[in-house]
This record gives C-alpha cells, sequence and structure tokens, in this order.
C-alpha cells in the first residue's frame, strides 16, 4: 500500500531546471529500460502495420491521391508538440506527463481535463486496437486452416465481442505484470512489422503498372503536395486520419519514471520513433497508391468495402497467399503489441492524477512484486472493454467512427499541453535563441495547428456524412461520440471537485511544488 506524501521536495528551481534531483519514484520499476526500449514502447504503441491497415483508405477517400502529402502535414504538428514534451520532461519527468505540464502551466481544472483526454483517448485506441485484432485474428485462422467459415466468425458480432473481451483481458494482464516482462517479445514484434511492411513495399514497388493491378498509377511528385487537395475541409478531415497515425509516441514519455536518464531519454526515444514512423508511412502509403490507386473501385485504397481495413485487401493479390498470411500476421502482431503498451499511458496518467489527489487515492497503489498500477490497469481495460462492447452494439460502423473521434481528442490533449509548455517556460523564452525556438516558437506553433484542426473538425462532424455516416437524432455520430465523452470528463471534473476540493482549489500541485508523490 502507498501513502502520500505532502511534504514540499526541495526549493523551486525554477521552470527551466531539472527536476531530477527531486524526483522520487511512485513505486514503479525504474530504470527498467534504456533507449531502445523506449523508442520500442514508442512505435509499439503507435502499431504502425495497424493504422496503415485501419487508416490508408479513409485518408485515400478524403483526400485521394494526396493521401502521401497529408501524412507529411500530420507529422509536421506532431513533431512540434514532442518538441514541448521533450522540454517539459526535462524540467519534470513525471509519469503523469500531460495532466502534470498543464496543471503547472494552467491550473488544476485545465489539467484535470488534460489528463481526461488523454485517458479517453487511450480508451478509444485500445478498443480499436482489440477489434482490429480479432478480425485479424479469425481471418489469420481462416487463412492456416483454409476455411472460409472460420474466418467469417468474425462477422458474427457474438463471437466478435467475445473474441474481443478476451484479448483485452490477456493484454491487461499482461500490463499487469509489468513492462519488463515481455520487453524481448515487443522487440521482436516491432521488428516484424517493420520487416514485414518492406517487403510489402518492395513488392508492390515491383507489381505497380503491372496488367494484374489495373487501379494501378504511376508515382508523381504533386502526391506530396498539400496545396494540392480540394478544399481546406477535406484536408482537415484528412489532417485528422493522419494525426491519429502518429498518436502513441508520447508513451515513451509516460514510461519517464521507468526509463534510466529520466529527464532526456524518454525526449530522444519519442523523436527517434516519430522519424521511423514516418519513413513507414510515407513509403507504404506511395507503394500502396501505385500498385492500387486511391480510386473507389477494385483494389483501389478508397472503395468502401475496403477501405477500414485495406492489407486484408492486399495482402494476396501483391504478396502472394504465402507471404500475405504474413501480412496478417503483422497486423495482428501490430494491433496485440500495442494492446499491451498502450495499457502504459493511460495506467500511468491515472496513477499520476490519484496520486496528486485529483483522483481517488485507490488508484494510487503500485503492485509491491511487479511495481505497476495495478489497480489502474485493471480499470483501464474493464473500460475499455465496457466502450468496446457498447459502440459496438450501437453502430455497425464503430470503428470508423471512434477512429474519426480519435482525432478530436489527440488535437486537444496536445495542443494544451503545446501551450502549456510556451506558458510555462515564459520567462526563459528571452534566454537564448534555442530556447526561443524549441521551449516557444515550436510549440506555439504545433499547438495553434492541432487547435485549427480541432476547431475545423468540431464544425465538420456536426453533419452526419462524417465518418461512416452513420447519426444519432439527425447529428453525426462521430460528433456524438467526441462532444460527448469530453463533455462526460466535465462532469466527472465536477463530481471530483466536490470529493477533492483540496486539488482544485491549487493547494495540492502547483509549479513551486515539484511533486507530491506516492512513498511505500
Amino acid at each position: 500500500m502507498t501513502q502520500l506524501d505532502v511534504r514540499p521536495q526541495g526549493s523551486d528551481k525554477g521552470a527551466g531546471s531539472s527536476a531530477d534531483d527531486d524526483m522520487r519514484a511512485k513505486g514503479l520499476n525504474g530504470n527498467s529500460m534504456g533507449l531502445l526500449g523506449s523508442a520500442v514502447i514508442g512505435v509499439s504503441t503507435v502499431a504502425p502495420v495497424y493504422c496503415l491497415t485501419s487508416t490508408l483508405g479513409s485518408t485515400a477517400g478524403e483526400v485521394g491521391p494526396q493521401m502521401p502529402a497529408v501524412f507529411l502535414a500530420g507529422f509536421l504538428p506532431m513533431l512540434l508538440v514532442a518538441f514541448a514534451y521533450r522540454e517539459l520532461n526535462k524540467a519534470m519527468p513525471d509519469c503523469g506527463t500531460s495532466f502534470t505540464w498543464t496543471v503547472k502551466a494552467f491550473g488544476p481544472r485545465v489539467g484535470w481535463m488534460c489528463g481526461w483526454g488523454l485517458v479517453i483517448a487511450t480508451i478509444i485506441v485500445l478498443s480499436n486496437l482489440a477489434g482490429v485484432a480479432t478480425s485479424y485474428f479469425w481471418l489469420l485462422a481462416g487463412e492456416v486452416t483454409g476455411s472460409d467459415s472460420v474466418a467469417a466468425l468474425d462477422d458474427h458480432k457474438a463471437v466478435h465481442i467475445v473474441t474481443c473481451l478476451a484479448l483485452i483481458a490477456i493484454a491487461t494482464v499482461i500490463s499487469y505484470r509489468g513492462m519488463t516482462a515481455t520487453k524481448g517479445l515487443q522487440y521482436a514484434l516491432v521488428a516484424l512489422q517493420l520487416v514485414v511492411l518492406a517487403v510489402f513495399v518492395a513488392m508492390a514497388f515491383g507489381k505497380a503498372g503491372s496488367v494484374d493491378f489495373p487501379t494501378s498509377v504511376p508515382f508523381s511528385w504533386s502526391w506530396l503536395n498539400p496545396f494540392a487537395v480540394q478544399s481546406f475541409g477535406t484536408f482537415t478531415a484528412g489532417l485528422s486520419l493522419s494525426i491519429f497515425m502518429y498518436w502513441g509516441w508520447d508513451a515513451c514519455l509516460t514510461a519517464n519514471e521507468e526509463t534510466s536518464g529520466s529527464s532526456s531519454t524518454p525526449g530522444r526515444a519519442a523523436l527517434v520513433a516519430m522519424v521511423v514512423l514516418v519513413g513507414s508511412y510515407l513509403a507504404t502509403g506511395v507503394a500502396a497508391q501505385m500498385v492500387a490507386g486511391s480510386g473507389d473501385s477494385g483494389l483501389g485504397l478508397a472503395n468502401p468495402d475496403t477501405s477500414d481495413n485495406v492489407f486484408a485487401a492486399l495482402a494476396g493479390p501483391v504478396m502472394g497467399p504465402g507471404l500475405g498470411i504474413l501480412l496478417f500476421l503483422a497486423v495482428l502482431a501490430s494491433a496485440a503489441a500495442s494492446l499491451q503498451t498502450t495499457f502504459i499511458p493511460v495506467a500511468r496518467t491515472v496513477l499520476a492524477m490519484s496520486t496528486y489527489r485529483a483522483l481517488p487515492a485507490s488508484y494510487a497503489e503500485v503492485h509491491p512484486r511487479f511495481r505497476t498500477p495495478g489497480r489502474a490497469t485493471v480499470t483501464a481495460g474493464v473500460a475499455t472493454g465496457v466502450f468496446y462492447t457498447a459502440m459496438t452494439l450501437v453502430s455497425e460502423h464503430v470503428l470508423v467512427d471512434t477512429i474519426y473521434a480519435l482525432g478530436l481528442m489527440i488535437c486537444f490533449y496536445y495542443a494544451l499541453t503545446a501551450f502549456a509548455c510556451a506558458w510555462y517556460f515564459r520567462a526563459d523564452l528571452t534566454k537564448s535563441g534555442r530556447d526561443l525556438m524549441f521551449k516557444g516558437l515550436f510549440p506555439v506553433l504545433g499547438g495553434v495547428l492541432l487547435t485549427a484542426v480541432f476547431a475545423k473538425t468540431l464544425v465538420d462532424m456536426w453533419d452526419p456524412a462524417y465518418g461512416s455516416g452513420s447519426s444519432v437524432l439527425g447529428v453525426g455520430s462521430v460528433f456524438v461520440i467526441g462532444v460527448g465523452l469530453l463533455a462526460l470528463g466535465a462532469v466527472l471534473m465536477e463530481v471530483m471537485r466536490r470529493r477533492s476540493p483540496a486539488f482544485f482549489r491549487g493547494e495540492v500541485l502547483t509549479k513551486s511544488t515539484p511533486a507530491l508523490v506516492a512513498e511505500d
């Protein structure tokens, strides 16, 4: 059991100073990862193969052949925000990341909502990861057994939900037991994803233009021109999907208290992960478009019958029946690996929020043997299962709609974190050109870009045509999901304000109090 230590940890060193000397562990397994392990967690959490199969078609449907350009455009605000995360982590390597940092910059209410945005975004991702893992589990089983009836079991709603809940339960147990227990497995699964993607790209380049692929198109440099997108509305819709594809790199930062060199290593690992991701996305996007085209017929990426699961349609034609199974296996491995590592940010954010009395104290408990936030991890698993089951029963297009809603959540808490960086370090911005750029200009620019996407997406998603086309009482289901979940956060914040008034009065976590942590 842990107890709250309410004593200040030394004097205030100032906004720009390192907090390493002041940090004391919350009971997590410190120094259990290095740079490579942290970068692997970032890549694994993003789940590049899963993201590509879920989003290639949707993005092509929104912006057509400019899909690679939108991938680049989505990378820019993520890179700018990554600089903000790096600078904030140097000063405050706290596993609460966005929550802790925005509380220190803007106060308890903004910080609480920022933490809620991260938590609910992670729950959405976990549910989608479990759904994709389930679909590919039965697809792979069908390929291995040679039985279409086995593969068709995924279309049986009850079987799909039960399988999905089983995968969530397994991932919860693994995460409960700690990250180091599966470190070798994570290395293998990330390597498998990247190798299979490389094989797919090479074979797609080789077969593009052949008679077997009538929808294939030759490469054009215009694909990399974001200004060629037909309208700003379609651009922001595609950009929202692109931003989703990069989400998860900040898991490196939420594991900072478990990483050697907690003030510097996680930030470097995040940048390494993002470079790997943008390279993988561009190469795969260009190759897929060359071999299949971005149209809505045949193998075209925007074909509505296959756009939500592109690799299921392209695996056999591009890689053949033998190697095509590897692509199915890579998607399953991608979703399964990410399903496990994605528990890291949500559990550790909840741990920090509980430690600082923004959530019930029971969530601050760390397992004495595994040194993980056990109750927070189990709660996240239960919430994911309930959310996915409910959304699957309500909407047949839950996967597409929750991905679109996820873009709203990501823009919300990333933008707040970026602005928090500039405001927290405002006294440092005139000290040097480096401070001005990395603590001020870059984070603000990233925050502005994400805010613009957030605002435009909020307006567009009111239309039922946005996302899957489903609606609730005439309002787009994406709007209902996105805004409804943010509103739920505001309601829960008011409940916690009544239960924990000290935190919301600004008495628990302030800029001059480096940390209030749980001690054994």
